[in-house]
């Protein structure tokens, strides 16, 4: 079995959330020490490492980021090397995303490029996010490059193939909580009480007129309610209700529209139902835009080099925190096509374990191609 996909079946088994990644920490500084240490110097930020390979003869710094955190969800893969966290699972894909910068770094310390090479180990991206904070340390700041790149797994596409395009590859995206709260009472008594479950259905209905009504149709934005909480029994009248869901928008205008529509309605809801309401956007992630010339060179090298079959693909409405690193270094992400029946953030992913090894002999054929030029 080639050693990055054991590498992969490991992280598999031990996902955690953002900020708690504790194993999966250790398991990378673990992997590291067992390299050549001369071209190596690496650096811990909370429950993240960063990994400089140092070039021959560096006039610039080439960064590439990693995702590690896992989601609170319970698998149902099958897989023999199923996690053993409960509840938690790489469902997102970035198992394969570590095992694929650390096989990267391998290479690299074996076959030293020109540049110097920074891998960023990064903890948190599905929440509350990692990229921002760590860009903000210390250690980031050191090391921080001239260029970076990223990818993300894409169960849709098959293996050998990357998809991604210059500008907006990703939208802006915010979670969204909203608290209610009115007044208890018994069910054969409403008019003595004030009932969170109505308010609560009353405003779901209603948000969904803000993408109809209030969103350019040109444009593109997502109100998704994916989780409601109100009340206790059956027989008793809910006080108080809760709203989870997320936001996402194609431009920055729109995000800020989506959400004076929603406090103007949440605020309507308060008067109409005569309770008190919270909002609570959570974290919010910019939008991941490539950079031009940096995509185009790189779609261009990934053409010419025949490693992968290259797809000009549309923007998607996928929320990543990579988008805050773009905002500041030119750099690009990309899709990697790993050929899966179900989709991402799902309880069944299981990506072709085939696409890690080419993903880590296009990646390191670029890096060796951008460093030494």
């Amino acid at each position: 079995m080639n050693r990055f996909v054991q590498i992969r079946r490991d992280l598999h088994q031990i996902p955690e959330l953002g900020f708690q990644e504790f194993k999966t920490q250790a398991y990378i500084l673990s992997y590291l020490e067992t390299l050549p240490p001369e071209r190596l110097e690496i650096r811990t930020w909370r429950t993240g490492v960063l990994v400089k390979v140092k070039g021959r003869n560096p006039r610039q710094t080439i960064g590439y980021r990693a995702d590690i955190d896992g989601l609170p969800i319970s698998e149902q893969t099958g897989y023999e090397f199923s996690s053993t966290h409960e509840g938690l699972m790489h469902a997102c894909g970035h198992d394969m995303h570590t095992s694929i910068a650390l096989g990267v770094v391998t290479v690299l310390v074996e076959q030293p490029i020109d540049d110097d090479a920074v891998f960023f180990f990064q903890p948190a991206e599905e929440g509350p996010g990692g990229a921002q904070p760590m860009m903000e340390s210390e250690e980031f700041q050191a090391w921080k490059p001239d260029i970076i790149v990223a990818l993300h797994i894409a169960p849709e596409y098959p293996v050998g193939t990357i998809a991604t395009r210059e500008g907006l590859l990703f939208a802006n995206t915010s979670e969204l909580f909203i608290d209610l709260k009115g007044k208890g009472g018994h069910a054969a008594y409403p008019h003595h009480a004030n009932d969170m479950v109505v308010a609560a259905s009353h405003l779901v209905t209603q948000l969904q007129s803000v993408i109809s009504r209030n969103v350019d149709p040109l444009d593109s934005a997502v109100i998704t309610i994916g989780k409601i909480t109100g009340g206790t029994v059956q027989n008793i009248i809910a006080e108080t209700a809760r709203l989870e869901g997320t936001i996402r928008t194609l431009s920055v205008e729109s995000m800020n529209k989506v959400k004076e529509r929603i406090e103007a309605i949440v605020a309507g809801i308060e008067a109409s139902f005569q309770c008190e309401a919270v909002i609570d956007y959570g974290a919010m992630y910019h939008q991941v835009y490539n950079h031009e010339e940096v995509t185009r060179e790189f779609m261009n090298f990934a053409r010419e080099s025949g490693h992968m079959e290259v797809i000009e693909c549309r923007e998607a409405m996928t929320g990543e925190d990579f988008g805050y690193m773009l905002a500041e270094i030119p750099g690009l992400m990309f899709w990697l096509g790993v050929q899966s029946e179900f989709g991402l953030h799902h309880a069944k992913l299981r990506p072709s374990e085939d696409a890690i090894e080419r993903a880590i002999s296009f990646l390191t054929s670029y890096m060796k191609w951008k460093g030494s030029r």
